[in-house]
């Protein structure tokens, strides 16, 4: 038995929309199926969890254990996007201030629910165990650093890391190049 679901069984899981030469593991979690579009040359790898609404585009990895809790707020991974093992995003969370009860359990009279799009434009690269939390914009061609906390939008072709994570240095745009040839059959 491959690792992977088959064309026929993507189809059977009640994907809105699911385009061709797409992996998804067996072993990945898919809540809401039917607000979740997948494009193009897609892999998305073990233990992962897929939940709310959700649009991936053409040639995006998801690592094992990336955990996408889109929420009705939606995140929006566009074409050429990566997003390495470990890593969490946020397109809703619960309010921390104390003036309500954080647990998703409790009644939603007690509890407030904050959120925002979430979109990881062309060429994003994200490394390991990073977190990314709601309202955030990564710009094309940027790359956030391993462990690193995204909590305000990042500028397109740079380099950033950290707790908050922060701009370091501007990254190169060879990606572009490189699509291209991709695109054109290499």
């Amino acid at each position: 038995m491959n690792s992977f679901y088959s064309k026929e069984e993507l189809n059977k899981l009640g994907l809105k929309k699911v385009g061709d030469n797409v992996l998804i593991s067996r072993k990945c979690s898919i809540y809401n199926a039917k607000e979740i579009i997948i494009g193009n040359n897609v892999r998305i790898d073990d233990f992962c969890i897929l939940s709310g609404k959700i649009k991936i585009g053409n040639y995006v990895h998801v690592s094992a254990g990336v955990m996408l809790f889109a929420g009705e707020y939606g995140i929006i991974l566009k074409n050429y996007s990566s997003i390495s093992s470990r890593c969490a995003i946020y397109a809703l969370t619960d309010d921390y201030s104390g003036e309500y009860m954080v647990n998703s359990v409790l009644p939603d009279e007690v509890r407030n629910v904050l959120g925002g799009q979430v979109v990881l434009e062309e060429f994003v690269s994200v490394g390991t165990g990073c977190t990314i939390l709601p309202n955030v914009i990564i710009k094309k061609g940027a790359a956030v650093g391993a462990m690193s906390l995204v909590n305000k939008n990042i500028e397109e072709y740079t380099i950033n890391v950290g707790i908050p994570c922060k701009k370091i240095k501007n990254r190169k745009k060879n990606m572009l190049q490189l699509a291209k040839k991709i695109e054109c059959g290499l």
